[in-house]
């Protein structure tokens, strides 16, 4: 998936899960994104590191 898809659905996820809207989207930085799903997340929950995302890239195709 290229940058321009990649970004696409991380806006649309941003949309649905947050109710942003592309202006809010594309003027928040990384970190703020970051932040704001990390609070949303269970507590202790620990994102998966490079390799089990790759891995899981591999078993889980989007397509």
């Amino acid at each position: 998936m290229n940058f321009a898809a990649s970004a696409a659905r991380l806006a649309g996820m941003a949309g649905a899960l947050l109710g942003w809207t592309a202006d809010i989207f594309w003027a928040a930085t990384p970190a703020e994104l970051v932040a704001i799903l990390d609070a949303l997340s269970p507590p202790g929950e620990i994102p998966p590191d490079a390799p089990t995302l790759s891995r899981l890239m591999e078993q889980f195709p989007d397509g």
